[in-house]
Order: C-alpha cells, then structure tokens, then sequence
C-alpha cells in the first residue's frame, strides 16, 4: 500500500511540475511520516498525527524550522492534492516560525581572496554568483542560450518561484565566460559524436521545441564531467555541475583563504546585494536582480549596513582618539 501510495504522489507532482527536488523531498516526508506511525495509511490519519510527528521532527529530532516547515508542506501536498481531503487549521499553528538572522556578508577583500583560491570553472562559477547576485543552483541551470554579451546581461528562467529575469553580465567575466563556452560546445560536439549529446528540458519545452534536446544553444552553460542517467526519463545526458560538487570545492577555498566567517556559495551572493547598495544601487534595482518578490527581504542587507563598523561611532573613541 505504501509503495502504491508514493507512485501515485510522484505522479501527481509530476503533473504539477514541480523540480526534481522538490519531488524526492515530498516523497522522503511522505515516507517518513507514514513509517513514524507504524506504517499506517494517511487516510486513517489526519490532522492529529500530523501533529504529532512535527513534534516528533521538532523535540526528538530538533529540526530547523525550515526543515519542519518542509516537512508540513509535504503533508499539506499529500492530503490536499492525492487524498482530496485538506488539513485542517492546525497548518499554521504547527508552521515553525524562522529566527530572524542577518546574512552572513564579505568584505571586498574577503571576496578576491576567496576566488582567487577557487580554480578554472569554479572561479567563473563563483565570480558570477558574486558578480551578478545568483542563487547557485540559478547560476549552474543557465544555458548556453542565457547568456547576452551583447547587452552585458543573463537570463535567469525559473528562479525560485518559477520566475524569470534580467540580471547583469559583468564585463571581467565577458571573456573568460567566452573561452569556457567555446570549450563547452567541443565537449557537445564530442558527446554528438559519441550518440549522445542530449540535454534535459522541462516537459512543456521539450514538447514545444521537439529537436531542442541536441541543440547546441540548450546545453547547460556548467556540464557535468561525465553524462548521467536522468532519474525521470532515464535518459543519458549530460545534466549541469552538481551543486554539492560546488559547494565541496568553496568550504575548502573558505578554509585556504583563512576566512574565520561561516561562508558558502550564497554567501557571495549576500556580498553582491551588500556590495551594491554601497555603491549607491536602488534598492528595488537590488531587489530586481536578486530576484526577491518582496522589498521587505532586499531591506535586510540595509540592516546590514546599518549596523557595521561604518554606521556607528564608538564611545572608546572619545576616551582614547589618538588610538589605545
């Protein structure tokens, strides 16, 4: 029954179109929760037992909120969408509210150091995260096709929320970025030749554009080393640079830079909005290229600024002006 069940959700969020790790995600709190209670089915249980296991996630496991807020959402997909028969109110008072935290940000300097220690397209990967604003996964999705050199700028599609924008090309990676896709395109060439060469493309385009898998301009602008099996259609393609691959290779440029912050690759992306609100950007310019559906979240690196060393003039300073 349990297996069945979990068929029958993948289904269903395939249909709505949700990311691949959206879908395993779901599945895994789907499990989960069917297997805490002795691996009942979720339609003899409601909202009672949904309680108590993010209770169980949020005592016994102590989960962050955000994990536990995953975990609800999951539930609500499964019993609003595949069982037809929605939780009740208990949805917002089990939701676990965030602690408010400012963004970890770099310093100018912090940021060349750190990518002068990462290397080949890892650098270009983390000079652009830095130098446009991307979330990382947005920044190893681009394809080929993104990328405007004409008009300095790249297209983000699908962003978080599903949205698109416009965002900058910054003109130091103008030329690196032009040699790697020149590499990029003999690795494509070869995988033609080889039968493969194939890309990965959301249903709906690849429905629209039927040749679009092997065409050149479609190809992930970041390609694995090797091609894969893709885990929907099982398909052998060449899917992007994995984000934990990424993310590897920067905790240990964090270490070798003798950075003491706890930065990672949205780190830098931090430094971008920060860096550019210094430099007199408008903050719904900020807000645009970030991506942020709300002003309200762009705000919070204007706490930032505001609460550095260069906002606030320190009693000491009175006492001892010439220095201690």
């Amino acid at each position: 029954m349990g297996i069945r069940l979990l068929d029958q959700l993948r289904r269903v969020i395939r249909v709505r179109n949700y990311s691949i790790r959206t879908e395993e995600a779901y599945l895994q709190w789907a499990k989960r929760f069917i297997l805490f209670h002795g691996k009942r089915h979720p339609d003899s249980m409601h909202d009672q037992e949904v309680v108590e296991f993010l209770t169980y996630l949020a005592v016994e496991r102590n989960v962050s909120a955000s994990t536990q807020n995953q975990a609800l959402n999951a539930l609500v997909f499964l019993y609003k969408r595949l069982l037809d028969n929605p939780l009740g109110d208990i949805t917002a008072a089990a939701r676990a509210k965030k602690p408010q935290r400012l963004p970890v940000v770099l310093t100018r300097e912090e940021v060349s150091k750190l990518l002068i220690r990462l290397e080949g397209v890892h650098r270009l990967i983390g000079s652009l995260l830095y130098g446009s604003g991307l979330r990382l996964l947005e920044g190893l999705r681009l394809r080929v096709k993104d990328i405007d050199f004409g008009y300095s700028s790249i297209h983000v599609q699908q962003g978080k929320g599903g949205r698109d924008r416009i965002v900058v090309l910054p003109q130091p990676l103008k030329q690196p970025l032009a040699v790697h896709i020149h590499q990029v395109r003999l690795i494509h060439a070869q995988d033609i030749n080889n039968g493969l060469g194939e890309v990965y493309l959301p249903k709906a385009l690849a429905r629209k554009y039927t040749n679009a898998a092997t065409e050149w301009k479609w190809q992930f602008l970041f390609p694995a080393s090797r091609p894969g099996k893709d885990p929907r259609s099982n398909l052998i393609a060449r899917h992007h640079l994995h984000a934990s691959a990424f993310q590897k290779i920067m905790r240990k440029a964090v270490v070798k830079s003798g950075i003491s912050k706890p930065a990672s690759a949205h780190t830098l992306r931090h430094s971008f909005a920060t860096h550019a609100l210094e430099n007199g950007m408008d903050i719904r310019t900020v807000q645009q290229q970030l991506g942020h559906s709300s002003l309200e979240t762009t705000e919070i690196y204007t706490h930032v600024l505001k609460r550095g060393g260069q906002a606030v003039r320190s009693p000491l300073e009175d006492i001892f002006p010439e220095g201690y």
